[in-house]
């Protein structure tokens, strides 16, 4: 019996008694994120305020209107009904309906005016968020999930587009009648009001009890519901991987696991959410008893202490009374939903920018590299650096292929040279100038980079490959993909450079794909150009295209390449061998293989 109650429906408590003592500091803590939450999400309604205090003032009207009609109804029964007056009856209810029909049209108009306000506000933010989104680093990116963070931009900022939508006008109702209410009461009858109040201690506490628990919980739904999302997109997007090795039980287990915590926080926030109205509930016909018992001896044994109608609006108020409480205690558990996702957001907004304190900005790149004693590590706790003191140079126009076995550091090299990363020690030179000098965009614009896994965007090809240069025309997109080979395939597709491209539809192969992604970054006419493993998803038949292609590119602009198959770096000037972050060897084929050191070794392998 006692295991059923500690753990209802086998859903096991979430928060502990140790975690509700949590010290003053932390609560002070927690106190000064919500506010200082809110008070950000104010500085985001800078250019929407005179609206908002509009808003207000309806929201005010509407609210004296709503505690004016059970007045004017109470009074209409003493004045008219108690002393069977009924002259005039007929004028005074046809006022009460227009005060009532008055009240629903400015309530209607609050809540026109709060759905654009709040909307234009989420808007704002969503659009701040993705643009910063845009100049974080790549490291932040690596370390993260993608649903995750995609479910910030969406979940939670949607999160707190329903709070604002809803709540802030229930809100400023519920205060706005709540004080309206009470004031009236005491008015009317201070005694009668002093009992009906005495439900206050109760409900203090048992909304104190309530939010203690469920500021936590909402939180760390938020939480998991980011996690969950991050592992969709995982298994989604790995989705091949997942059948080619089998593991769609696996897959599902951890499935479940993400998606049982979930649903274990959210009964528990629901849970401990839904006993509010249950309170207010009881609280209510509690409030409702007092006035009619009390009121109604107070009437019968007191001379005109409590009239009729005044029993009448009292018992309308003890529930217009308990109802901005309840009102005020559910949209406060709203708003901390709100609040923990728009601090989540926040987090990302408050992240650092991809440092650029360079300061050339328009110089023209000829393309000399060099790398000084470099030390990398992408995180500072490796036991071993990923890049170890190591020095090159690459003279402008050279062309050098980086091989070595997983992990010798070649596509870190070009990270640090597309200054995705910062070095740890040493310096990288272009040109003669520290790469920090460099404005990121100086340096980003006149490199080309063709990543190992090419990525196209659902749109036309035309349009993909003009990616690299937006200003690019019609015969300068035709031009690049006739150097890269892609021009023959292309022209006949059905709809040729105007064929849209959707994600995974297999319109085109894994090989043309990557021609594509290689017109689109030479059609910038790089001064530097990066093929990290760029033929590794291609076809033999289309490799040679792409080797004849890259005899040709690589004129006139310094080339890197990484690749695993050495055949497709027979035209390179050098060749640099990396082991551990370090350079094992260099020079051209010919002193390589004389030499009978790594290189010879990795050609007798194949």
């Amino acid at each position: 019996m006692i295991d059923k109650i500690k753990r209802p429906f086998g859903y096991e408590p979430i928060l502990t008694k140790d975690d509700l003592k949590s010290k003053k500091k932390k609560e002070d803590q927690r106190a000064n994120d919500f506010w200082g939450t809110l008070v950000r999400l104010w500085q985001f309604m800078r250019n929407e305020r005179k609206l908002l205090y509009f808003i207000i003032f309806v929201v005010m009207i509407t609210s004296l209107l709503t505690i004016a009609g059970p007045f004017l109804v109470g009074q209409t029964v003493d004045n008219y009904l108690v002393v069977q007056e009924f002259d005039g009856l007929i004028g005074v209810l046809v006022f009460i309906f227009f005060i009532y029909l008055l009240s629903s049209g400015t309530q209607y108009l609050a809540s026109f005016l709060m759905v654009g306000l709040a909307q234009r506000t989420i808007y704002n933010l969503r659009v701040r968020l993705f643009s910063h989104m845009q100049e974080l680093s790549v490291r932040f990116f690596d370390k993260r999930q993608h649903g995750e963070l995609m479910s910030r931009m969406t979940n939670d900022i949607e999160t707190l587009s329903q709070t604002m939508n809803s709540s802030f006008i229930q809100f400023t109702t519920s205060i706005v009648t709540l004080i309206g209410t009470v004031s009236v009461m005491l008015y009317l009858s201070p005694l009668l009001t002093l009992l009906t109040m005495t439900i206050v201690p109760v409900l203090i506490f048992g909304v104190a009890y309530v939010t203690k628990r469920t500021g936590p919980l909402y939180k760390q739904r938020q939480r998991r519901t980011g996690e969950l999302n991050g592992y969709i997109e995982e298994v989604v997007s790995g989705q091949e991987i997942v059948k080619v090795f089998s593991q769609e039980e696996r897959t599902i287990a951890a499935f479940d696991e993400r998606a049982s915590k979930l649903k274990h926080v959210t009964f528990w926030a629901l849970l401990y959410a839904g006993f509010i109205p249950k309170i207010m509930n009881m609280l209510n016909n509690i409030s409702f008893a007092i006035v009619a018992g009390a009121g109604g001896l107070m009437a019968l044994y007191t001379d005109g202490l409590v009239t009729i109608g005044t029993i009448v609006i009292f018992a309308e108020f003890a529930r217009q009374f308990t109802r901005p409480l309840a009102d005020l205690s559910n949209q406060f558990n709203q708003v901390l939903s709100a609040v923990a996702g728009a601090e989540r957001v926040f987090q990302i907004i408050d992240t650092e920018e991809e440092s650029d304190d360079g300061t050339i900005e328009d110089q023209t790149i000829q393309g000399k590299i060099d790398f000084k004693n470099v030390y990398f590590s992408y995180d500072k706790e490796q036991f071993e650096p990923t890049i170890r003191d190591l020095t090159f140079s690459i003279d402008a126009g050279e062309s050098v292929a980086l091989i070595g076995a997983t992990g010798a550091g070649k596509t870190t090299v070009m990270q640090l040279l597309a200054r995705f990363y910062e070095v740890d020690g040493g310096e990288v030179l272009i040109d003669g100038t520290n790469l920090t000098e460099y404005k990121r965009h100086n340096v980003r614009s006149q490199t080309a980079f063709v990543l190992q896994d090419p990525y196209l965007f659902e749109s036309t090809i035309r349009e993909n490959i003009r990616y690299g240069k937006l200003d690019a025309t019609d015969n300068e997109v035709i031009e690049a993909a006739k150097l890269a080979n892609a021009h023959d395939f292309i022209v006949q597709l059905e709809n040729g450079y105007d064929t849209v491209l959707e994600l995974d539809d297999g319109l085109i192969s894994q090989g043309q794909k990557q021609l594509i992604s290689i017109a689109r970054a030479l059609i910038t006419d790089p001064a530097i150009l990066l093929l990290d493993e760029a033929t590794s998803s291609i076809d033999t038949v289309t490799e040679l295209k792409i080797q004849e292609a890259l005899e040709h590119l690589m004129k006139g602009r310094t080339s890197i390449i990484i690749a695993h198959r050495l055949n497709t770096i027979k035209a390179v000037d050098r060749i640099f061998v990396l082991e551990d972050g370090q350079m094992l060897e260099s020079g051209s084929e010919a002193e390589l293989l004389r030499k009978k050191g790594r290189y010879y070794e990795m050609i007798n392998e194949k």
